[in-house]
């Protein structure tokens, strides 16, 4: 399975560029990744013009969600226990700002507890 498809490369692409014009823009994730093993998950907003960095929010599992860069391709190459490897949610959307989902993420404690007290509003 890719990762990003053309569709949401594009989105993240359109969010870099206007990232880059304006420093207040705030996009919302387009995709979010995560590991089916494990806590860990990704929350994309852009991608550079090598089509691999992403730019969003990382939460690695272990209680420090932070906003950062990750690569496309690392995650696209993680093996996993059972042949399983980093997925992507289909059925994530989201209509709240990138930090909005920090600030609640680090309050929480994870992106996945974020999410709950992000819907229950």
């Amino acid at each position: 399975m890719r990762l990003i498809t053309g569709d949401i490369a594009r989105r993240l692409a359109t969010n870099a560029v206007r990232s880059a014009d304006d420093d207040r823009y705030d996009p919302v994730p387009v995709v979010k990744l995560f590991n089916p093993c494990g806590a860990a998950t990704w929350l994309a907003t852009e991608i550079a013009s090598d089509d691999d960095t992403l730019f969003g929010l990382a939460d690695l599992g272990v209680g420090c969600p932070e906003l950062g860069y990750f690569s496309l391709a690392e995650l696209a190459a993680i093996r996993l226990p059972f042949g399983l490897r980093i997925e992507r949610d289909f059925s994530f959307s989201s209509d709240v700002p990138l930090s909005r989902w920090a600030e609640a993420a680090r309050q929480y404690g994870s992106i996945i507890a974020a999410a709950a007290a992000l819907r229950s509003g």
